[in-house]
């Protein structure tokens, strides 16, 4: 190729475009987005150079040091050297980002699903009272995976799209996956919610490696493994019928009927962390389902859980989390308690009867529902243990931008004395 003569004056301007592979680099792995190559185009005329210049330029430079992440479904993914734009599938992914971002845990978030209000009301308005610009996040969706609009996630031009395995975000099987790979959109699959005992520390170093946060993310992984195996190695030699048995309700009252419950999996994988008997396991097909009302009175367990977070018009659920007293949520616990045949249960009569923050099942918090059921179900065993304490760790270790406040966890009200 003819060499291209430059007059001085051009000489140092095109200078700075033989300095500029990895913005070429970075182009290529996301498929030539628009947001790269405007700026090598603008800059190109700038110069007065044609785009065969700069191209040789990229072309004579070393390849681009990325990374590759193997993901929680075990797929291979190339990561780009720079991550400074960052698509979730659940906005309640917010969770684990926070945990490894520091002082600005939104700032590269640049579209998500939109279930975050709805399934978390409370923790939005935290968030949005200490960062005001969180209602400017663009939605790629409402509060479903068939909500959720390819030309949406696109238009957020993003880095790396971070993805679980199903729920109220696109899932492992969405086409939106394939979609966003064929645009050069790196797509990694975490997980807290379908199997959150097995995949939440390997989940929280998959993040951390995929936006480059491996410092962070681990640190937090290796707190929440010496936690968890804390519980678990106190557990593991009792004998089952010395265990308790366990049921737990999900969204408590918030359905019609009773009663909403996870079997093998989500909610059931914390209570078989501390040493319960999760009367559902076997009695529900799949990680989440229904078990009749009859069904729990004649197994009458010796604890009761009801998780709740949202409000749902003027029905009684469990108030818990941000900005929930404890008081708040034992009187919550109790009202539901009085609903026509739980006042049979053993569980209830005898006040070992408790609320749970319902998020916990789908964020890497969880460690602090896996503490609180222990000393539920052990108290004597668990008499050093206390999440009060956990809690206050992970604030001071990962959140400090926006701790968390409130009830997340507690016990029923005490029956008041009738006049």
């Amino acid at each position: 190729m003819t060499a291209l003569k430059l007059s001085p004056a051009l000489q140092a301007a095109g200078t700075s475009l033989v300095r500029m592979p990895a913005l070429f680099r970075t182009a290529a792995q996301a498929g030539m987005r628009l947001r790269a190559l405007g700026v090598a185009l603008g800059l190109g005329l700038a110069t007065g150079l044609t785009m065969a210049a700069p191209a040789q330029a990229a072309a004579e430079a070393p390849a681009a040091q990325g990374s590759t992440v193997v993901d929680i479904v075990g797929r291979t993914v190339q990561i780009p050297a720079q991550v400074e734009h960052i698509l979730l599938g659940e906005g309640r992914f917010l969770y684990a980002l926070a945990l490894m971002e520091g002082a600005e845990p939104l700032k590269r978030i640049v579209g998500w699903q939109g279930e975050l209000a709805f399934a978390d009301p409370n923790g939005w308005a935290a968030y949005q009272q200490r960062f005001p610009q969180i209602t400017q996040i663009p939605l790629i969706g409402r509060t479903s995976e068939d909500s959720v609009s390819y030309e949406k996630s696109v238009s957020t031009q993003p880095d790396i799209a971070i993805f679980g395995l199903g729920g109220h975000g696109p899932g492992r099987q969405s086409s939106l996956v394939q979609a966003l790979e064929k645009s050069g959109v790196p797509v990694v699959f975490i997980d807290f919610r379908a199997q959150p005992v097995r995949n939440t520390a390997k989940s929280i170093r998959i993040l951390g490696q995929a936006v480059h946060r491996e410092a962070q993310a681990n640190a937090y992984a290796d707190f929440y493994e010496t936690h968890l195996q804390r519980v678990q190695s106190r557990v593991k030699d009792i004998p089952a019928q010395q265990r308790p048995l366990v049921f737990a309700e999900l969204l408590a009252g918030v359905w019609d009927g009773c009663c909403h419950t996870a079997g093998k999996g989500n909610v059931g994988e914390f209570i078989d962390a501390a040493g319960g008997i999760n009367i559902a396991a076997g009695k529900i097909p799949g990680a989440i389902g229904d078990l009749n009302q009859e069904a729990l009175i004649a197994q009458d367990p010796a604890i009761y859980i009801a998780t709740g977070s949202r409000p749902q018009g003027s029905r009684p659920m469990v108030r818990a989390g941000e900005g929930v007293s404890a008081a708040q949520l034992g009187s919550s616990l109790r009202e539901l308690a009085q609903r026509p045949g739980f006042e049979m249960l053993s569980a209830v009569r005898s006040g070992r009867a408790h609320g749970l923050w319902h998020n916990f099942y789908d964020a890497p918090t969880n460690i602090l529902a896996i503490e609180a059921m222990a000393k539920w179900f052990y108290p004597e065993r668990f008499a050093d243990v206390d999440p009060q304490a956990t809690m206050a760790e992970i604030n001071q270790r990962f959140l400090q931008a926006l701790p968390m406040q409130g009830a997340y966890w507690g016990d029923i009200a005490p029956l008041k004395a009738k006049p």
